[in-house]
């Protein structure tokens, strides 16, 4: 079998191995593939595994061998997946292999915010704390999050696992998401101080101190953040994005921030990605944008790395598990 991995660096830089898809047939191995490459490589191929190369409904159309396209990622809209289902191409994805991560990485976020970590250790570094009159000082508000108001923008796994965190930290925890079913049974198996309250939208924008998002990107909710739903958020929130960079309209967002509307913004993801050079939020005041690694602890990635493996060994014995077409 003739296995092509299209674009594996940012998996595997170097500290895991591609060796366990040997038991499966030949395997070549791309770092990076760019779309005028892409046929070439995946002409001749059987299964193809790739993480954010494109494969379109005129690619796959000529790709005659194809019967296993393998996603390193959760999410797959890489991939035309009505073309693939009408080719007899299985698509397979990674589902929440990266909950905790993202989790840790929103909260992060969060933290950098409300303790300023970095901006005291710089300052400490610079000599600062030598000249200092008293025994502390502090150039950066410090708040608590103990009994502030989050409010999360989708309710899956990444969200719940926010949750409970939250939880711990004691703070108040308001949720909208399409599916009720799943804040039911969340709350169902949660302690008393761990239950969530269901809110409306603009419930959500108007009582959240920060507000967190965690929900797939849609055609409905793309730039869901906007200058109008901004308008209806509370005085200074602060505004978390580890989902997805297009429910951001980020021209918006820069000038929420510039006019101190809201108190921060910090995001592991962009619309465009690598960050263009006319990024609105380059350079934007209270800003913190990290290059899209809240799933890249390597726990995540050998974790992640697993999974695709399972994935394929299903399918070859004809029990295809995490199709997603």
């Amino acid at each position: 079998m003739n296995i092509v991995i299209l674009d594996g660096h940012a998996l595997n830089p170097g500290d895991l191995s591609y060796d366990v898809f040997k038991e499966f047939g030949n395997v070549t191995y791309y770092p990076r593939t760019s779309p005028d490459l892409t046929f070439e490589r995946i002409k001749d191929a059987e299964v193809v595994l790739l993480n954010k190369v494109v494969l379109s409904r005129e690619l796959l159309e000529q790709c005659k061998k194809l019967k296993y396209i393998g996603v390193f990622a959760t999410g797959y809209n890489v991939v035309d997946i009505e073309a693939a289902r009408e080719l007899g191409i299985v698509v397979t994805n990674i589902p929440s292999y990266s909950t905790m991560a993202v989790a840790q990485e929103t909260f992060a976020l969060i933290m950098e915010f409300y303790n300023g970590i970095k901006t005291h250790s710089d300052s400490v570094m610079k000599g600062d704390w030598i000249i200092a009159p008293d025994f502390c000082y502090w150039n950066h508000p410090l708040n608590e999050i103990y009994n502030k108001t989050i409010g999360l923008l989708g309710f899956g796994s990444i969200g719940q696992r926010v949750a409970r965190i939250a939880s711990g930290f004691g703070m108040n925890v308001i949720v909208h998401t399409r599916s009720s079913s799943k804040i039911d049974e969340y709350n169902k198996n949660a302690r008393d101080d761990e239950k969530v309250k269901e809110v409306s939208f603009d419930e959500l924008l108007s009582e959240s101190d920060i507000i967190s998002l965690h929900c797939p990107l849609t055609k409905e909710n793309t730039k869901i953040i906007n200058a109008d739903t901004i308008s209806k958020m509370k005085k200074n929130p602060l505004l978390i994005n580890t989902a997805r960079g297009g429910l951001i309209d980020e021209d918006a967002v820069r000038s929420a921030l510039v006019k101190n509307e809201i108190s921060g913004f910090a995001a592991d993801v962009l619309t465009v990605e690598p960050m263009s050079k006319d990024c609105p939020l380059l350079n934007a005041p209270h800003c913190v944008i990290t290059p899209h690694v809240a799933w890249a602890a390597k726990e995540t990635r050998i974790r992640l790395l697993d999974i695709a493996v399972e994935n394929l060994r299903a399918f070859l014995n004809g029990k295809t598990i995490n199709k997603v077409n």
